[in-house]
C-alpha cells in the first residue's frame, strides 16, 4: 500500500488558498487573454493565443494537482503535535558541533520549502529526527557526506 500523503494544517490552508485563486482570478485572466487573442484573428500565428493556451494549460494542471493533494491529503492535528519526541508539524532547532543552530519544520512532501527550513519528513535530515528527543545526537547521511547533529529544542 502507498504511504499516506501527509499535510499539515497550514499547508493545507495555504493550498485551499491557492486553489481559490487559481480557479477564480488567475482563470479569469487567461480567459480573458484568450479571448482578446481570439478577437485578433488568425490563431495559427498568434504568439499571445499560443501562450494563453500554454499557460491554460499549466493552470489546468495545477489545479488538478492541488486537488489531488487535498482530496487525499491526510491533515495532522498541529495542536495534538507533543513536543517530547519530534513529529511531523514540530519545529526543530538543532545544531552541529561549531556551528550556529538551525531550525527545521517537519512538513509533508507537497507544503517542503528549503528556504524557510521546511524539509519534509521523509528526507533524509526529517526521517533521522522523526521520534528523537532533545539532547539525541542524530546522524544523517546526505549526499555531501556524514553530518552530525545535536538536537536543542522541539517546538
Amino acid at each position: 500500500m502507498k504511504n499516506p500523503l501527509i499535510i499539515t494544517k497550514a499547508g493545507k490552508e495555504q493550498l485551499e488558498k491557492e486553489l481559490a485563486d487559481l480557479k477564480g482570478p488567475r482563470r479569469q485572466e487567461i480567459s480573458r487573454r484568450l479571448k482578446h487573442a481570439i478577437e485578433n484573428g488568425d490563431l495559427s500565428e498568434n504568439a499571445d493565443y499560443i501562450s494563453a493556451k500554454e499557460d491554460q494549460g499549466f493552470l489546468e494542471g495545477r489545479i488538478l494537482e492541488v486537488e489531488t493533494i487535498l482530496a487525499n491529503a491526510e491533515v495532522v492535528d498541529e495542536p495534538g503535535v507533543m513536543t517530547g519526541k519530534v513529529q511531523i508539524g514540530n519545529k526543530v532547532t538543532v545544531q552541529e558541533a561549531g556551528e550556529s543552530e538551525e531550525v527545521f519544520e517537519l512538513v509533508g512532501v507537497s507544503e517542503v520549502n528549503t528556504l524557510q527550513g521546511k524539509i519534509s519528513y521523509e528526507s533524509p535530515i526529517g526521517s533521522a529526527l522523526l521520534d528523537k528527543r532533545v539532547g539525541d545526537k542524530v546522524t544523517v547521511k546526505t549526499p555531501g557526506g556524514f553530518i552530525e547533529f545535536t538536537i536543542k529544542k522541539i517546538e
